[in-house]
């Protein structure tokens, strides 16, 4: 059957090799001139299946509050007249409890491990190349209540199968020399030696020509318009226009939602309504300019929610979320404020100069759970909502929802929209 996928990260790629894999027919559509281009063109860079203890713990609502009025907070809401920002923070709240907390712990480290084996076996069936490194990834505390309060969320992980040790700041310092500038900083860590890092644009553009070799079609530079259809029957066609502004309609058997923070209002015109709000991350890219001081291991600065990955010749350092619509406007004091903790962290590594700016806007859930399964729109799929955690889950996700789309279980224990057999009808999950 022919599939569109709405969408061309590093989601909407990966989705489209696995229904190329299982025999579809597949078109693409982005309004980017190339895959890649938004959200997935200069992430942190980390495979961080450590990563798994949601934005909404038990000790978030204290420390939002705390940020609530500071410019460079790690986490900044932004309070607007937006009724979708409100929902969303009101949800936000409501998964901080412990036992939500625990529940979605699960289910990101599930979708996590999943993911990570697809990137792998990917990796090695195509030969792709993307500035990666295997070396794990490495988180230090510098406060001693943060690294007491990793100490729950790491058993869990553990216990979904997460290879988490905790650290010493000497065994820290040991994995990651560089760490040495600011020994008298850490009070611990966490190592996680089976995560990953690389360059999640290199990786989309290299899938994405994989796909055009197996047959998948581009439709680049097209912006999507609408759709035609109901939600009792289904969608029909995407009208869209190209760079021209020439309309077109395209047909399908079955679409696939990979629009980032983008799909809640095409959702929405099909009355299916995704509790999804844009997370506006920063990064900053330095060049390599004292390679004896430079990190080579992937790490994460937990109190300041920053990530660190080194890219071939590039340090990347991405990190903070700011809740304030879909503005993609850069602020300079929080990109600043990257620099600042970087040079403090590691003073020898860099004097900031040759710093690369970029902003994108990162489709949270207030759970951190994408939604990936059916809709009740009966030829519409969902695979959209990951937050800061899109590179990550990409690979797992896409073959999921693949899955699904062919009417079958995936190979992967997770809370997809539609998670049980008895929730299945004429081979489509619906969305719950």
């Amino acid at each position: 059957m022919h599939v569109i996928v709405l969408g061309a990260g590093v989601t909407g790629i990966t989705t489209a090799w696995f229904l190329r894999r299982a025999g579809h027919e597949v078109t693409v559509i982005d309004r980017q001139p190339a895959a890649g281009l938004e959200t997935s063109f200069a992430n942190g860079g980390q495979i961080s299946v450590s990563h798994a203890e949601p934005w909404a713990n038990p000790g978030a609502p204290l420390k939002v509050l705390k940020w609530l009025m500071k410019e460079d907070a790690p986490l900044l809401f932004r309070l607007r007249a937006d009724w979708a920002q409100w929902r969303w923070g009101l949800q936000f709240l409501r998964e901080c409890t412990p036992g939500r907390t625990a529940h979605n712990i699960r289910n990101i480290v599930q979708l996590g491990l999943y993911s990570r084996d697809q990137l792998r076996e990917l990796r090695q069936q195509l030969g792709l190349q993307y500035d990666q490194r295997t070396q794990g990834i490495l988180h230090f505390y510098t406060s001693e209540a943060e690294y007491a309060a990793a100490q729950e969320p790491a058993r869990i992980m553990r216990e979904q199968g997460c290879e988490l040790d905790m650290k010493t700041p000497d065994e820290c310092v040991a994995i990651e020399p560089a760490l040495a500038q600011c020994r008298q900083q850490i009070v611990g860590g966490s190592m996680t030696p089976s995560d990953e890092s690389g360059d999640a644009h290199r990786f989309t553009q290299a899938l994405a020509a994989k796909c055009l070799e197996a047959g998948v079609r581009f439709a680049y530079d097209t912006r999507i318009l609408g759709l035609e259809g109901s939600r009792e029957a289904g969608i029909s066609r995407v009208i869209c226009a190209d760079a021209a502004g020439v309309v077109q309609r395209l047909s399908a058997d079955r679409f696939v939602l990979c629009m980032g923070s983008f799909s809640r209002g095409l959702a929405r015109e099909l009355g299916i309504h995704l509790n999804i709000y844009p997370a506006k991350g920063y990064s900053v890219t330095l060049p390599v300019i004292s390679p004896e001081h430079s990190y080579q291991v992937s790490l994460t600065d937990d109190e300041y929610k920053l990530v660190f990955s080194r890219l071939g010749d590039r340090l990347r350092i991405a990190g903070t979320a700011e809740l304030n619509g879909y503005s993609t406007e850069l602020n300079l004091t929080r990109c600043e404020a990257i620099v600042r903790r970087t040079r403090e962290l590691f003073p020898a590594m860099t004097d900031g100069r040759g710093a690369q700016y970029w902003t994108g806007l990162r489709p949270a859930t207030p759970s951190n759970l994408p939604y990936i399964g059916a809709s009740h729109v009966p030829n519409v799929y969902l695979n959209t909502g990951h937050g800061t955690l899109g590179w990550t889950h990409a690979c797992g996700s896409g073959a999921a929802i693949a899955d699904i789309v062919d009417g079958r279980r995936p190979a992967l224990d997770y809370a997809f929209t539609a998670a049980t057999q008895e929730q299945m009808q004429d081979g489509h999950w619906r969305y719950a």
